[in-house]
């Protein structure tokens, strides 16, 4: 159990407590080592951020905040209770508090229902109140989320992108959930309107209190969105940290690869004064991961020491984590790597 390792009585202080998350898939070709020993804390109302590329773990991570997946070994705590260590009747009872906003706004809503009917669906499955009252609560969801009653008539192909995505958020709140896991929740949609809907999800963050795992490749979303946030690799935790802090002085190597890799509008004599981090190679397969640092195949900085012994994870500044056996307070190795080339260069 690292240092971010929960426990049964600090747990109660936070939404959601994860504690050496071990999900394994067994296929043919060998057990696929999806998320292989997590651990780190949501606190009550506020949006940690989860990022990674394709490939990392992030949405069978996902999967498992929301209790789609079992996991294969480790702990997760919502408010100190852990579902499986509780009755049928008791897991139903509070499964409605965690709930999940897929990628895909068209495939999440059925063609063959109307807009109304598929917000009212969960309350019928769990069997809340009678047919009037339901329709009423969908109908102030579908409000809440900024459409009008009257395209509850409608069916999932007369809506735009934007608006299916408000449908599925809708549908979500009439469970009145706690925590809320959005997976690549704006990824399908275009940028002209992504900004209202992220909008949308800090508004009812405001009002309701809703506590968010926010699943992204795309870094300037989850620093819009996020106070904190996790970086992960095949897996595994190489950082986590205040948004802030993640976001504009990374530590890890791989987190500053993947900043380095990101977009910016800048005029063009400025955007070769920019570094960027190439990484060779794609990421190893779940299959087989390295030994010792997961990331040491394809970091610009790896040693012989990075095969030979797996990082300790450690708090290199306040609520600052970081698994690389080079960082510290000052940055990572790549920073210390770029201040040589510098002072070489002048």
């Amino acid at each position: 159990m690292n240092a971010l390792a929960s426990n049964p009585i600090a747990d109660r202080d936070n939404a959601i407590s994860v504690d050496d998350l071990v999900i394994h898939f067994h296929t043919r070709a060998g057990t696929v080592k999806a998320v292989d020993g997590v651990s780190f804390d949501i606190r009550p109302g506020e949006t940690f951020g989860i990022i990674g590329e394709s490939g990392s773990g992030k949405t069978t991570l996902g999967r498992a905040l929301a209790g789609l997946l079992k996991a294969t070994d480790g702990h997760i705590r919502y408010q100190g209770r852990e579902p499986a260590a509780l009755s049928k009747a008791e897991q139903r009872q509070i499964r409605r508090d965690y709930q999940i906003i897929f990628q895909d706004p068209h495939a999440a809503l059925n063609p063959r229902m109307t807009i109304l009917q598929s917000v009212m669906e969960p309350m019928e499955i769990l069997r809340d109140g009678d047919a009037r009252q339901r329709q009423r609560v969908a109908k102030e969801a579908l409000e809440r989320v900024g459409l009008p009653a009257e395209i509850g008539r409608r069916y999932p192909h007369e809506l735009s992108g934007g608006q299916k995505q408000r449908v599925n958020i809708a549908r979500t709140l009439t469970l009145k959930p706690r925590f809320i896991v959005c997976d690549e929740v704006v990824a399908a949609l275009d940028v002209s309107i992504r900004g209202s809907v992220l909008n949308l999800f800090a508004d009812l963050q405001k009002e309701l209190g809703i506590t968010y795992a926010f699943i992204t490749h795309d870094i300037s979303v989850v620093s819009h969105v996020s106070d904190r946030v996790g970086v992960l690799y095949l897996g595994r935790l190489m950082e986590v940290g205040p948004a802030a802090a993640v976001t504009e002085k990374p530590i890890h190597p791989y987190t500053q690869a993947l900043l380095s890799a990101e977009p910016l509008p800048l005029p063009s004599d400025q955007r070769d004064q920019r570094r960027a981090i190439r990484l060779q190679g794609e990421i190893p397969s779940p299959l087989a991961p390295p030994s010792g640092c997961r990331f040491r195949t394809r970091c610009p900085a790896a040693q012989s020491r990075c095969a030979e012994q797996e990082p300790a994870w450690r708090e290199v500044a306040p609520e600052h984590w970081v698994a690389c056996h080079f960082a510290d307070s000052e940055g990572g190795p790549l920073d210390r790597e770029q201040s040589i080339q510098h002072n070489n260069n002048r």
